[in-house]
Order: structure tokens, then C-alpha cells, then sequence
């Protein structure tokens, strides 16, 4: 039972996290690359960094190994402001780590390293604080938290938890590499939309997830879901699409950038989202937002690191330029 003072979270996030090893040389095979650096990394994570740098207070719950990388997660939560309560650890399974290959403008492979299973799997239902769940203004969840047991029991807890309200997000988050047959995902992608009431994902994802490609038919298998109230699809190049079980819609045209890095946009989108939502702002203003702050991701080399400010998000929202990256603070 949560005590009398208890402040509910802005946003929890649950799901990946792992240390991210990216080149810092473009256009260049990772077997040629000398040097790397060392960044914060897994989606849900990033998304909880993104909406802390946008001032909302946000925690994940996430497990790492109990070695040196996962000492390093925990110190980097904490430098960027999230909650690391519930990121715990796993005595037998190392702390994950991805390296990706920079292609600029629309090719970055990524290479996971979450042998022999990933310490973020062994989510457990039973260790789960499900009042700080049921109780966060908003929650987080991902597709990749669904492919292995116990991970899949315990994100489905954490929905069943939301049942009662409260904004609760599905990102769609399909990593085929993480499954071994497309058909495996749908059932459990079914099951956590009924708890959804926003959906997020691109058009492969939505694919997976309602078996249509085409934007505006797959925003509406979404919001057939019981609960699903918003539909988001990423369309890439031809922007975002947002449908409102409502009848409203908004259709968020790229930002124009040049793209270093496009790995982290969707998670900063996210973090922005959440923030936009949570502000009450309407639905055209938080996807132009939302999209504003994944551009500026797109454009520097990192993830977590790269998050934007609010004054930064607002700079390009006013026609400036995206603003280069200072600092990895």
C-alpha cells in the first residue's frame, strides 16, 4: 500500500535496457571502426530519459547484471534524472550491450548482445510494485517485454494493473531477432492492446500487430482494441499519423534535419508524447512536438545522451535549426 504523501509518478517506463557501444565514425563497417562510445540504451529506458529532460519525473523498471555495465546504467539514470527504484539485478546474466553501424540518412543495422537471455526478461510478476504501476499518471510498455517468459507474465501484470485508468501506452517495439516467427507475436500483441489506451508503432509494426500496413486502415484496427483511444503510426519519411477514436486526426509532416543517427528519435518522440499528453496540450500540437524532439535525436550521434531540453525542442518548433549537441550532460 503506497503511503498517504506518495506523489504518483509523471511516467513509469518497463522494459529494455542495456549499454549501447556506437561508432564514432560515420559511414564506416563495424569491423573498420577504432573507436566507440559509451551511451545509456534500451527504448523503454530511453523513453523515461527523454521525458526527464522534459521535466517530468519518471522511473523504469528494468533488470541489469550485477557487473560493472550494469554499475554504469544505474549511474547514468540517476545523472539524468530517472528513478532507477526498480531496476534490479541478476546475479547469472551479464548486462546486455548493442552496437550499431551509422549509415546516414536511413541505415543504422543494430547488433544485440543479450546472450544467454537478457537480464530484463527475468521481470517477474510477483516482484512488480503494482501500486506505483497502477498509480503513475502514465505508463510505458513494449512489445520486446513480450516475447519471453517471465517478462511476458509480468508486463501483462503491470497492464492488468492499469485496467482502472490512466493514460497506458503500448509501444508496438517489434525486434523480429527477439522472436522466432512473426505469428508467435500477434496473440500477445492482442492481449496487451485490450489493456492500451494509446497504441505506437510504424507500419512494419502495426503489420505485426493487426495484420494492415496501410496508415489510416491500421490506425483503425488499433482503436478497434477495446481500450484504445489513440492510435499513433510512424510513417517514416511522410511523417506521423494520430487518430482519435474520437473522429480527430493530425498528420505531423517530417521535420527537415540531417540525420547522423536515427535510432533514438522514436524513443525521444516518445519521452515527448508522454510530456504533451500529460500537458493536456491538443492533439496536432503534441505530434508536432513529439515529432520536433525525435528530429533532434535524428540528428546527433547518441541516444539517451541526446534527448532535447525544452528550449531546444521550442527553437526548431519556431523554424531554427536543429541545435548541435554541447554536451553529453
Amino acid at each position: 500500500m503506497l503511503p498517504n504523501s506518495y506523489e504518483p509518478y509523471d511516467l513509469i517506463t518497463m522494459g529494455r535496457i542495456g549499454v549501447d557501444l556506437y561508432p564514432l565514425q560515420a559511414g564506416v563497417a563495424l569491423a573498420q571502426v577504432d573507436t566507440f562510445g559509451k551511451f545509456l540504451g534500451g527504448s523503454a529506458t530511453n523513453v523515461a530519459v527523454a521525458a526527464a529532460r522534459l521535466g517530468r519525473r519518471t522511473a523504469v523498471v528494468t533488470r541489469t547484471g550485477t557487473d560493472p555495465f550494469g554499475d554504469y546504467l544505474h549511474q547514468e539514470l540517476r545523472r539524468f534524472g530517472v528513478d532507477d527504484r526498480w531496476v534490479t539485478g541478476v546475479a547469472d546474466l551479464p548486462t546486455p550491450v548493442t552496437f550499431c553501424e551509422i549509415f546516414p540518412p536511413d541505415d543504422f543495422p543494430l547488433y544485440f548482445y543479450r546472450q544467454p537471455k537478457a537480464p530484463d526478461l527475468e521481470l517477474r510478476a510477483e516482484e512488480l510494485d503494482l501500486d506505483a504501476i497502477r498509480s503513475a499518471r502514465t505508463f510505458w510498455m513494449t512489445g520486446t517485454g513480450l516475447c519471453e517468459e517471465p517478462s511476458r507474465s509480468a508486463t501483462l501484470a503491470a497492464l492488468g494493473a492499469r485496467s482502472a485508468g490512466g493514460v497506458t501506452v503500448f509501444d508496438l517495439d517489434w525486434r523480429p531477432m527477439f522472436w522466432s516467427d512473426p505469428g508467435d507475436a500477434r496473440p500477445y500483441y492482442a492481449e496487451a492492446l485490450r489493456h492500451a489506451t494509446i497504441a505506437v508503432g510504424n507500419l512494419e509494426e502495426c503489420e505485426i500487430a493487426t495484420g494492415e500496413r496501410e496508415p489510416y486502415a491500421a490506425a483503425r484496427a488499433l482503436l478497434a482494441a477495446p481500450r484504445v483511444e489513440l492510435a499513433i503510426v510512424k510513417q517514416g519519411p511522410k511523417g506521423v499519423l494520430a487518430m482519435h477514436r474520437d473522429g480527430t486526426t493530425a498528420e505531423a509532416p517530417p521535420v527537415p534535419v540531417d540525420v547522423l543517427n536515427g535510432l533514438g528519435a522514436g524513443d525521444a518522440f516518445g519521452g515527448a508524447l508522454c510530456h504533451g499528453l500529460l500537458a493536456g496540450w491538443d492533439l496536432e500540437r503534441v505530434m508536432r512536438y513529439a515529432n520536433a524532439a525525435g528530429a533532434i535525436v535524428a540528428a546527433r550521434l547518441a541516444c539517451s545522451s541526446a534527448m532535447p531540453h525544452p528550449a531546444e525542442v521550442e527553437q526548431v518548433l519556431a523554424g531554427g535549426r536543429v541545435p548541435p549537441q554541447e554536451s553529453t550532460s
